[in-house]
């Protein structure tokens, strides 16, 4: 058996917006190497809880400890510098639904620009051209990770949105983020490119990587899920393995989602 180790706590989150709740109250917790699927109907709080867990929309209320660090308590919220979100946001990395490549550098440049960035804050001038070298190796190795070598030199117009998907994933990984969030990853996708995406999740899956994901794709939840959440009304109202959740769920308002034709 696996010996996994815990990760992240998330402890009563709460987030409303112009006094409207959307989060009530959110709790997991999830181990290394594990994989989270968050499903739910439209408005039931899911890309609100990845914006927060990513520190692009700051809770009202709550804890997000990871690795025994508080990232996030109440009483924090109004201390936090611009450089203390940026950092606290490396411990994430967060795949869109609508890709965000910038479409005037290439798919490689897209992977490489960020993690250039960062580490040149740092480090003196003569150590630059190595760094670049360095970091355009590994950009490289992230794009044959999702099968896109032969598409470095390419601009994201001249790739399909299936293509788009998976260098916005290797541009997530990139900046080596403890947690890999993906937010409906699939939902600006045709479906015939939906499944190129989904098997790189899907090899993406082990001891090393950590995933969340927000989807509306349930076989594809139920093969690569550890634990599943189900969210409605801005509270996790089922939880538990795939098995349980998706194919025999106990809540009312889970058989109802499960049974729609739009999911």
């Amino acid at each position: 058996m696996e010996d996994f180790k815990l990760l992240l706590e998330v402890k009563n989150i709460c987030k409303s917006f112009q006094k409207t709740p959307v989060l009530k109250g959110i709790s997991f917790s999830m181990e290394q190497g594990h994989v989270v699927s968050i499903i739910g109907a439209s408005g039931s709080g899911k890309t609100t809880l990845l914006r927060c867990l990513n520190f692009l929309e700051i809770p009202d209320s709550g804890e997000i400890i990871l690795k025994d660090e508080v990232l996030f308590s109440g009483d924090m919220q109004k201390t936090d510098s611009d450089k203390d979100l940026r950092r606290k946001r490396l411990h994430f990395g967060l795949v869109f639904q609508q890709f965000n490549l910038f479409p005037q550098y290439t798919a490689l440049r897209n992977i490489t620009l960020a993690a250039e960035l960062l580490k040149f804050e740092s480090a003196p001038q003569d150590e630059r051209s190595r760094i670049k070298a360095e970091v355009e190796k590994h950009g490289r190795e992230l794009l044959d990770r999702v099968g896109l070598l032969d598409r470095a030199d390419a601009y994201p117009y001249q790739l399909s949105g299936g293509q788009q998907q998976r260098v916005a994933i290797a541009r997530a990984l990139a900046l080596n983020p403890d947690i890999l969030c993906f937010d409906e990853p699939t939902s600006a996708l045709d479906p015939e490119l939906t499944d190129e995406v989904l098997r790189v999740i899907k090899s993406l899956k082990s001891k090393e990587t950590t995933m969340i994901i927000v989807t509306h794709e349930m076989s594809f939840a139920e093969k690569v899920s550890d634990h599943v959440i189900f969210m409605a009304d801005g509270v996790i109202e089922e939880e538990g393995s795939p098995e349980q959740v998706i194919n025999h769920p106990k809540s009312r308002k889970t058989r109802a989602f499960l049974q729609r034709d739009d999911i």
